[in-house]
């Protein structure tokens, strides 16, 4: 069960919701399973997206009090990425942007330097920047001191639905960084979900795994309950690993004897 006193706060915004989705590969479908069965807060927003083939528009499936986040998807370079987001926030989708930059077309890694950059320019501009990065200590603190809102490290490459191949990495800056860490890209299943939230992380992104379900609406209630018991379980304090031997679970002694 969720605790409405436990806020995930991005720039001074608070959601009840840990689980964002990711709507690069939506569908009518996919964004009505998110918000009825996962309840999600966040779902982003390709502008490139934004519109169908079949004239459908995104933007008619998302209710009033889901935040927004257009990512600038397609961007090369931060001066993209900073075009991209000035015509969102011009088309009325508000303040918050995820930074994606990626010129790497056969394995779509972002591109930390010029994220970092991004970053910079938007966040003195007021943005509510969320810059997706390649997970690196160093590149996450300095982002932080370029102005990001929070951190959004890959845990494996997009769409791969993989999971946590950079759990270590991410770890790190979880432990050394104060800002929200939202685990996006690769999360493949809801245990998967489970076991970043277990580490700390604020909040998980997830979208192919979903999208890609033979049940949308189940696997998006999974991904919901899942996020949930990861962190309850974070903040209740997991137990201790034994590395040598056991440890009974019942005393071992005061048997009855004959």
């Amino acid at each position: 069960m969720r605790n409405e006193n436990d806020k995930l706060i991005i720039g001074g915004h608070e959601f009840t919701s840990r689980f964002i989705l990711g709507s690069g590969k939506y569908s009518m479908e996919l964004i009505k399973a998110a918000i009825t069965h996962a309840e999600a807060q966040i779902i982003t927003l390709a502008l490139r997206r934004a519109n169908t083939n079949a004239g459908e528009n995104i933007l008619d499936f998302i209710p009033e009090g889901v935040t927004l986040l257009p990512n600038t998807s397609g961007a090369r370079n931060a001066a993209e990425a900073v075009r991209i987001a000035r015509l969102s926030r011009e088309m009325g989708c508000g303040d918050f942007v995820k930074i994606e930059v990626i010129r790497d077309s056969r394995y779509l890694m972002p591109d930390n330097y010029e994220t970092i950059k991004a970053t910079e320019i938007l966040a003195k501009e007021g943005f509510i920047v969320m810059p997706y990065m390649y997970p690196d200590l160093n590149t996450a603190r300095d982002l932080v001191n370029a102005g990001a809102a929070s951190i959004m490290p890959l845990a494996s490459p997009i769409g791969s639905n993989k999971g946590l191949c950079t759990k270590e990495f991410i770890k790190m800056i979880v432990d050394e960084i104060s800002l929200p860490v939202i685990v996006d890209a690769g999360i493949g299943r809801p245990s998967q979900a489970c076991e970043a939230m277990e580490m700390g992380v604020a909040a998980v992104m997830a979208n192919t795994a979903i999208a890609t379900a033979g049940d949308v609406a189940v696997m998006a209630g999974a991904f919901k309950n899942a996020v949930e018991a990861g962190r309850m379980a974070y903040l209740a304090g997991l137990g201790r690993i034994m590395d040598k031997g056991a440890s009974a679970s019942s005393p071992l002694t005061g048997f009855l004897e004959d």
